[in-house]
C-alpha cells in the first residue's frame, strides 16, 4: 500500500508526550514509562491506529505498546490517539507509540517486559515462498515472541488472507503455542470483543471474511 509523505508526522511525534523516539534504549524497562504498573499488551503494525485507539481508551487498566515502521502512518496514528481519548476526557497515559521494524521485536522488548498479550492485525502476508519467513506470524518470528511473552501469555491474530491463516495455524502449532480460539468469519460469529480496524472494515465491505484466532503461550 502506497502511503503519501507527511511532512507535518515526525514534527508531531517528536513532540508527542506518548511517542518513544529511541525504543531499544527501554528494553526491559517498558513499564517505567507509564504513570501505572499494570499489565502490557502491545500491538505490532498499529496503521492508522484507529484499532489501538479504541482499545486503549477503553482499558486504561491496561499499558499498550503500538509499533509501526513508517513515519507518515504513526503521524496518523497519534491523532488517532489522541481524538480517542479526548472523546473520553480522559489523559493518554496508557500507550506508547513508537517506529521499529517489527521484525526485530527482540531488540526492544525482552523476557523482563512481560508482555501478556500481542495483537497483529493484517499483517504483509508475503504470499511468495521465498519470503515467507518475513511474515509476522512465521515460526522464526514466534519464537521472538515466545522470549518476551508471559508464561500464560497469548497472541491475537486476525487477517483477510485465508493462505496466510492456514499457514499461520501451522506455525503457531509447531512453536508448542496452543489455539484457544479459531474463527474462519469473524463478522458472522458471536464474538462481541472484536474492535475492528481499518483494513478490516475495507475488507468486510468487499465480502471478503475475517479470520480470527487466539493462540496461547
Amino acid at each position: 500500500m502506497h502511503i503519501r509523505p507527511k511532512p507535518w508526522a515526525r514534527p508531531e511525534l517528536e513532540a508527542c508526550g506518548f511517542f518513544q523516539a529511541n525504543p531499544p534504549e527501554h528494553r526491559g524497562q517498558w513499564q517505567h514509562l507509564f504513570k501505572r504498573k499494570q499489565p502490557l499488551h502491545i500491538e505490532l503494525g498499529c496503521g492508522k491506529g484507529t484499532f489501538i485507539a479504541k482499545l486503549g481508551s477503553q482499558n486504561p487498566q491496561i499499558n499498550y505498546l503500538a509499533i509501526d515502521l513508517i513515519d507518515a502512518v504513526l503521524g496518523v496514528s497519534k491523532r488517532s490517539i489522541e481524538a480517542a481519548y479526548e472523546n473520553k476526557k480522559q489523559p493518554v497515559d496508557n500507550i506508547r507509540l513508537m517506529s521499529w521494524d517489527v521484525e526485530r521485536i527482540d531488540a526492544i522488548l525482552s523476557p523482563k517486559d512481560d508482555v501478556e498479550r500481542i495483537y497483529i492485525n493484517f499483517c504483509n502476508p508475503w504470499p511468495k515462498r521465498r519470503h515467507h519467513k518475513k511474515r509476522l506470524t512465521h515460526s522464526k518470528q514466534l519464537k521472538k515472541y515466545t522470549e518476551i511473552l508471559s508464561n500464560n501469555g497469548e497472541i491475537y491474530f486476525k487477517t483477510d488472507n485465508d493462505a496466510l491463516f492456514q499457514d499461520s495455524i501451522k506455525y503457531f502449532e509447531a512453536s508448542d503455542f496452543t489455539i484457544k480460539t479459531l474463527i474462519w468469519d469473524l463478522h458472522a460469529a458471536d464474538y462481541l470483543a472484536n474492535i475492528e480496524t481499518e483494513h478490516e472494515k475495507m475488507y468486510a465491505e468487499q465480502g471478503i471474511k475475517i479470520k480470527f484466532l487466539i493462540a496461547g503461550h
